[in-house]
């Protein structure tokens, strides 16, 4: 099943949520602190940016995973907590205490994620007025996990939910999934959280092994403006609420719809991309090895020329080929055919005939845009997802703390 309505998607059997607003932002009517439980102890896995500088909340949650205890993951907006040194490190710490003591569970078993400005302390007053509250309207409800995941937005301008679920013997597993990110987004992961849950008797080993599949498939293949971020987390906990037998053609299903829900978050990610006008498909196919078309696609994702002519509705194929090129993957050029919308440009290292002026009218009437590189090298393939740049993102991005 997938659930498309973010107004009516279900948690998976076991979880509870809550969205409020404790005043972290200039806005202080804006919600501001997301609350996900588990109500028993569930099985837990992370994967986090690689950034050398990295968020308080990364390096404690990352410290307890993967787990089997796990109970809560607690999520505020509006400050990343990152580069704030030792003290940093505490707030982050004092945060999972805090739920800890309004779930009675211990401090290790909840995790937490922080989104917003670097280089600012946590208002701890604030906090420790919001937590509780955050705790007291827990539910199991569509409506609170979509207050939730209202709470994590910063920049973004619709909240992102998705949901999975199949029947497995007499009942249905589920997966739903909540993310964030609007900008400072690029492999590996970006300026996003995403917090994933099912109902299914997942052991870490197996979250973990599920999750590290799915992220490389969706969160690392996404690109806005190709700056890593330092809080990029994404989390995957199971309740084990439906007590079913796992073999491995479950264990494989199971897979598939977590792909899946983490897919669909990735796309929401970059269809939210600060300014953008266009949602940009990049299929690289026909490489040696998956690592390889990996570098072909992030090379091109990441090019400002590439995704600046995309926004003025310009087919200069030069871009793409040359971006390529300097990926550090080696192919001869009559290796190389691109498509731009289906129509063929560039053709075994040689240019072709094409009518440029209708693909430009095509390319600025439509939002969605697919390139194809087809690589006649060997097998293997990957699919990014990326965004224009255009002059409103620059906008947004040139006065974000001023």
């Amino acid at each position: 099943m997938n659930n498309t309505d973010a107004t009516s998607i279900a948690l998976p059997v076991g979880f509870r949520a809550a969205g409020v607003s404790c005043g972290l932002k200039s806005d202080p009517s804006k919600p501001d602190l997301a609350l996900f439980v588990a109500d028993r102890p569930s099985a837990a896995a992370g994967v986090f940016t690689t950034n050398l500088v990295c968020g308080a909340p990364v390096k404690v949650s990352r410290s307890r995973l993967p787990r089997a205890t796990a109970r809560a993951v607690i999520v505020n907006s509006g400050n990343a907590n990152a580069c704030t040194g030792a003290r940093g490190d505490e707030d982050a710490r004092w945060m999972t205490a805090e739920v800890a003591k309004q779930l009675d569970c211990s401090p290790e078993d909840v995790l937490v994620c922080s989104t917003g400005v670097i280089g600012r302390f946590l208002p701890r007053e604030k906090l420790a007025k919001g937590i509780p509250a955050a705790t007291s309207h827990l539910a199991p409800s569509a409506e609170n996990f979509r207050d939730a995941a209202t709470a994590m937005m910063t920049t973004d301008t619709f909240a992102k939910l998705a949901t999975r679920s199949r029947r497995v013997g007499a009942g249905d597993l589920r997966v739903s999934g909540v993310a964030k990110g609007a900008a400072m987004i690029a492999p590996n992961m970006a300026t996003m959280l995403a917090v994933l849950m099912t109902d299914a008797p997942l052991d870490p080993r197996q979250a973990d092994s599920l999750l590290r599949h799915a992220v490389a498939r969706s969160f690392n293949c996404i690109s806005v403006d190709g700056h890593m971020s330092t809080s990029d987390t994404v989390l995957l906990l199971a309740s084990g609420a439906r007590q079913v037998r796992l073999g491995d053609g479950e264990l494989a299903m199971i897979q598939e719809i977590v792909d899946e829900v983490a897919v669909e978050l990735a796309q929401a990610i970059i269809r939210d991309a600060e300014g953008a006008d266009h949602f940009i498909t990049l299929d690289v196919r026909g490489t040696k090895t998956r690592d390889d078309a990996i570098r072909i696609a992030r090379a091109i994702t990441d090019s400002p020329l590439v995704k600046t002519a995309i926004a003025g509705g310009d087919p200069n194929w030069g871009r793409i080929v040359s971006a390529a090129g300097y990926a550090g993957v080696p192919f001869r050029e009559e290796d190389l055919s691109l498509k731009l919308n289906g129509v063929l440009l560039y053709k075994a290292g040689a240019p072709t005939d094409f009518d440029a002026k209708s693909l430009s009218q095509g390319l600025r009437a439509n939002r969605d845009v697919l390139i194809e590189l087809d690589f006649a090298l060997g097998d293997e393939a990957v699919r990014f997802w990326t965004s224009d740049l255009t002059a409103e993102y620059v906008r947004l991005n040139a006065d974000y703390t001023t």
